[in-house]
């Protein structure tokens, strides 16, 4: 059965899910209705990109640490992008990131999941105009979802967004909903919080 966070909510993954080491995070967001008219300014799509950061003592060691959709593969394996979503139309996730637990490099203790609007100071795009963003974490041995954070707040003006991440403590693996919005213009600025 599902838990629904609240956010800054923490759960462990691991405790009540033995034999866990690979989780799904599937991250998803509709566009809001755009104004339509005879006058009505034509509008880009708003492409969000996911990403997930791996971090060491809390700290980005380098951009090989960064799995996004032109680094598909961390080069342990155990962070894989499944690819860029340009639109996010449609239900259920727009992109996933798969987290193999078990071949996470051994210094790692967080993977941030952070989605940014790709151009979106160019576009005048922030996530005001997004609705429904939520992230997920499902086991992969079925598929079955742990928890969900559907993330409320309003967040006119940001540009980037930090979802959440997942953590180890006293060597068991948590999710922390984070719902952070930012004014980071792209992936460099916002991975940049993290060096």
């Amino acid at each position: 059965m599902s838990v629904s966070l609240q956010k800054g909510q923490k759960i462990s993954l691991s405790k009540d899910n033995v034999g866990l080491s690979c989780v799904i995070v599937g991250l998803g967001w509709d566009e809001t209705q755009k104004k339509k008219g005879l006058f009505a300014r034509k509008e880009s799509a708003i492409d969000c990109d996911a990403s997930a950061l791996l971090l060491t003592n809390g700290k980005l060691v380098g951009k090989q640490d960064i799995v996004y959709y032109a680094h598909l593969r961390h080069e342990s394996g155990g962070v894989v992008h499944k690819g860029d979503n340009l639109t996010g139309a449609g239900a259920g996730d727009d992109e996933q990131i798969v987290v193999d637990l078990s071949k996470v490099p051994y210094g790692v203790d967080r993977i941030v999941f952070v989605v940014n609007i790709y151009q979106a100071v160019q576009r005048g795009q922030h996530f005001g105009m997004i609705k429904n963003a939520f992230i997920r974490i499902v086991d992969n041995r079925n598929n079955n979802e742990m928890c969900r954070y559907n993330l409320t707040d309003d967040y006119s003006g940001c540009t980037a967004m930090i979802f959440g991440e997942i953590y180890k403590h006293n060597n068991e693996w948590k999710f922390n909903a984070v719902g952070q919005g930012t004014a980071d213009a792209g992936l460099t600025e916002l991975a940049g919080r993290f060096r």
